[in-house]
């Protein structure tokens, strides 16, 4: 192993650093998510091994044959027609070229569709739209084809929705009506959810995502529990993605619980206990990627999470592995030696099912 090894760091700058240095941030980086998770670190083996993809030579690398994961998308056609502040290339294509060049071009495991704002509150007066374009793309498509987008509660308070801003109530001491605001968001999020999942089932719909779920606190997360549970006891055949938004769930109200377990705080090894208790098909694990750390020590961290999550699953865990999440660098287009080095480490070291 050369004495010398590029990385990056988290917010993507391109540095090296030396081989003895690498190995102590991976030590420090799976003592932190040790320490914070309740979780075991990684074995040295494993820590020899995550420095040994680190360190190959060739800008991407890539699994051994056979270790090989299915990928699935959070409207990354999306890619193709959206500007580069959001990290497309704005090309002139059609939401359904857009689909199918992503199949039938970059041979993608899954494809998705999903509203440009990516949030469901917004679907939900247009869902007819959306579904006879779901419909529609569908005939062409054959790959799994999912339809996506984020619970995002925040969009439930005023002035954008109709509940009281609890991020507002909050700082002013009216506690009461803060937690009061989150539980009468969630409980529409919930039913907007459902409304979506049901429409769109209607029209042949072959999975959906609920994608970077308690983004709003654990109110949010709970929405997206419900509704799954809800949607699976009425389409039992509808695959649902529940992908987390951050490795552990914020306790905005700190008082909400899913089959009686309270959801502030738990880290990912438990989410996925409860998420496949609601009846999702599939876990998104998210860990957050520290811009002032470097890649060593951030992709340890994510690797040690995701080790001990694959380990409590009981249902297929996929890492999300996008912009400052799971290691990779904080940017809107991550560079891919970071990226198919945290991809490999996930895979092979952590287990992980999927990307």
């Amino acid at each position: 192993m050369k004495n010398k090894i590029l990385v990056r760091m988290g917010d993507g700058e391109r540095i090296q650093m030396e081989a003895e240095a690498v190995r102590a941030e991976i030590q420090e980086g799976t003592a932190d998510a040790a320490r914070w998770g309740g979780i075991s670190e990684l074995t040295e083996e494993d820590q020899e091994r995550l420095q040994s993809i680190l360190a190959e030579p060739g800008r991407i690398v890539s699994v051994e044959p056979g270790e090989e994961v299915v990928v699935t998308d959070d409207g990354a056609s999306m890619s193709f027609y959206s500007g580069q502040d959001g990290g497309g290339v704005g090309t002139p294509l059609s939401r359904s070229q857009a689909v199918l060049t992503y199949e039938r071009a970059c041979g993608a495991d899954t494809t998705s569709l999903g509203n440009s704002d990516y949030s469901y509150k917004p679907v939900k007066p247009i869902v007819n739209f959306e579904a006879n374009d779901y419909y529609n793309i569908s005939l062409n498509t054959t790959a799994p084809f999912l339809y996506g987008a984020q619970p995002n509660m925040g969009l439930y308070y005023q002035p954008d929705g109709p509940c009281p801003n609890a991020t507002e109530l909050m700082p002013m001491g009216r506690i009461k009506e803060a937690l009061a605001a989150q539980e009468e968001a969630s409980a529409m999020l919930e039913a907007d959810l459902v409304y979506v999942g049901r429409k769109l089932a209607e029209v042949g719909l072959e999975g959906i995502n609920f994608d970077t779920c308690g983004s709003a606190g654990d109110a949010d997360y709970l929405a997206a529990l419900r509704a799954t549970r809800r949607l699976k006891a009425e389409i039992p055949d509808l695959p649902v993605i529940v992908g987390s938004s951050n490795e552990f769930i914020l306790g905005m109200h700190g008082g909400v619980s899913f089959d009686e377990t309270p959801l502030a705080g738990l880290y990912p090894h438990d989410q996925v206990k409860l998420t496949a208790d609601a009846g999702a098909s599939i876990y998104g694990m998210a860990v957050s990627t520290r811009t002032t750390q470097s890649l060593p020590w951030n992709l340890a961290r994510s690797v040690t999470f995701m080790k001990a999550t694959s380990e409590a699953a009981k249902i297929p865990v996929h890492a999300n592995v996008g912009m400052g999440v799971c290691g990779i660098p904080m940017m809107e287009q991550p560079p891919i030696d970071a990226v198919t080095r945290v991809s490999k480490s996930l895979v092979q070291i952590g287990k992980a099912d999927g990307l």
